[in-house]
């Protein structure tokens, strides 16, 4: 096959292709070299590469004849793979898009590194990323800019901003990420592509101070369904490190997806804006409310909800502070000079919060929760527009509003996504169509906890219908930043 050939298989064909013997590891990390050597001084997405590390690798792997033989779920056979640059590969320089560890180079994986590498994956890159993972837009003072590859023009969104555009690109198969407030399903959403933000415990967080709270989870992006089911089958399991984790699941993401026909939705709540609590842009509120009807071509009846977040948004930025103070305090004390300043805000706001508004936060979270348990006793799927805004300006930290909306921080647009972390549900962000400058807009559809499968079953359903994951890869393309109406 040529290099554009191999590059446009999906992750599941090159898998396949791998275990027939069609193609070598070294042939599709040949192809990935040649694109990404094509589309990076276009879009900047993976800023840090290691292939000699990646075809010593693959040379190991051919030598025991392992890209056939192994049968378990999520085995990758040798496919090409990108990691964030907030997890660290062994000898390969891991920044965390902060200028104090910009000459850093760890001598340990992540467990989720090294989990990905025994299942057959090869780590050819690492994504660009906020500094810290803090941001809605991808961009530091080390790499710069990640641009969209729609239009570069625009943001890809944050904090996975560089996973997604590579995987859009087709500069690689599958990407990791993390997850906060968005962090996996908004940059999937501004680049058309799938981003699946995983329950707590189903996939390591390994190494992280925060072992023991659950908003930040580690999860993949992929070009389409079946693709997010191959790499979640490769990430899901209990991890010594992670005393959130569990056992994997007895039967297989891609088994699920691959039956999702046999296990349709039959009660779908779209929930728009939160009944206004949350600004959405006209355009993308309407374009969704007309997307999440493709499920009544499966039979399922869909009804408006308005679940009531109440105060929420506050709950979200205490108890995210906290998180904050645990993993940047030390670290603003050695060196907050070179820290950037949302960082420093959102940490200061964690120090100064009483434990009595700590415990009103936990309780918003709560009582937030069990509205949602309660929805999913009547509904198989929850629904949301996958962000609240298309990709803005490239030069933007945050867009200024939102539907006449003032924000006041880089999180304030992002609470659809955040409302949803806070229950621990998983999420998945799935391409839904255009609008009328061409951004991509999305959706993101939730299950109960712990129902990965049936999350998966219905995007791929639905995905089925749309036919929009079928537009990526794409060639990056230049454009014009729209007005913000």
């Amino acid at each position: 096959m040529s290099t554009n050939e191999l590059i446009r298989l999906t992750a599941t064909q090159a898998v396949e292709a791998l275990r027939r013997g069609d193609v070598s590891p070294l042939d599709l990390i040949d192809a990935a070299q040649a694109r990404i050597a094509e589309v990076e001084p276009l879009v900047n997405a993976l800023p840090t590469l290691c292939f000699d590390r990646a075809r010593a690798h693959a040379t190991e792997l051919m030598r025991g004849a392992a890209t056939t033989a192994d049968p378990s779920a999520g085995w990758l056979a040798g496919l090409p793979i990108t990691i964030k640059d907030m997890t660290d590969v062994a000898g390969v320089r891991t920044t965390y898009g902060s200028p104090i560890f910009k000459d850093h180079v760890p001598g340990v994986s992540h467990p989720l590194v090294t989990r990905l590498e025994r299942q057959g994956g090869i780590v050819i890159a690492k994504s660009n990323t906020p500094e810290f993972a803090a941001g809605a837009s991808t961009f530091n003072t080390v790499f710069g800019q990640t641009r969209n590859p729609w239009n570069t023009a625009l943001t890809c969104g944050g904090s996975s901003g560089g996973a997604a555009v590579s995987v859009a690109t087709g500069e690689a198969w599958l990407s990791h990420g993390n997850d906060m407030n968005g962090s996996l399903r908004r940059p999937a959403t501004y680049c058309a592509v799938v981003g699946l933000r995983p329950s707590p415990g189903r996939v390591t967080r390994g190494a992280v101070d925060d072992l023991f709270s659950p908003l930040m989870v580690e999860g993949p992006i992929a070009r389409n369904v079946p693709d997010l089911a191959l790499f979640l089958d490769a990430m899901a399991g209990r991890c010594l490190y992670d005393p959130l984790t569990h056992d994997a699941p007895r039967r297989s993401y891609v088994d699920a997806v691959a039956s999702a026909e046999q296990a349709p939705p039959r009660r779908v709540a779209y929930c728009p804006d939160f009944g206004g609590k949350v600004p959405v842009d006209k355009e993308t509120r309407d374009l969704c409310a007309r997307a999440v009807r493709a499920f009544e071509a499966l039979g399922c009846e869909i009804d408006e909800v308005s679940p009531d977040i109440g105060e929420l948004a506050e709950a979200a930025l205490i108890l995210r502070s906290q998180a904050f103070v645990v993993d940047r305090e030390l670290l603003i004390d050695a060196h907050a000079d070179q820290i950037k300043a949302d960082i420093i805000w959102n940490t200061e706001i964690g120090l100064k919060t009483t434990p009595s508004r700590i415990a009103w936060a936990q309780r918003q979270r709560a009582a937030f929760f069990r509205q949602m348990m309660s929805l999913f006793e009547r509904y198989d799927l929850f629904v949301t527009p996958g962000a609240s805004t298309p990709a803005f300006d490239v030069n933007l930290r945050h867009p200024a509003t939102i539907a006449g909306t003032k924000l006041d921080n880089y999180l304030a647009g992002s609470m659809l996504n955040g409302a949803i972390t806070l229950t621990g549900c998983p999420a998945l962000s799935i391409p839904c169509g255009f609008d009328r400058f061409g951004r991509p807009l999305g959706l993101q559809l939730v299950s109960p906890p712990h129902r990965e499968d049936r999350l998966l079953q219905a995007a791929a359903l639905f995905e089925r219908i749309a036919r929009v994951s079928d537009g990526v890869p794409i060639d990056p393309r230049s454009g014009d930043v729209p007005p913000n109406e």
